[in-house]
């Protein structure tokens, strides 16, 4: 049995060494470095029609011209 998601629950991931915030909300998931407020957003709309893979190619190339 699976309990429903209502509400945000968070968790600290280590990547690489670099601690990121993992947000999973009844909306989708959030990636952001620790401390930070800006990072990588999916949500269950896009990840279950598709179009997840085409979103993060796109925010990966916008990210590259920002810096």
């Amino acid at each position: 049995m699976t309990t429903k998601l209502d509400g945000p629950l968070r968790r600290e991931v280590d990547v690489k060494g670099q601690a990121y915030t993992l947000t999973v909300d009844p909306d989708g998931l959030r990636l952001v470095p620790k401390g930070r407020r800006k990072g990588l957003e999916l949500r269950w709309a896009d990840l279950v029609s598709g179009d997840a893979a085409l979103a993060a190619a796109l925010q990966g190339s916008l990210e590259s011209l920002r810096r």
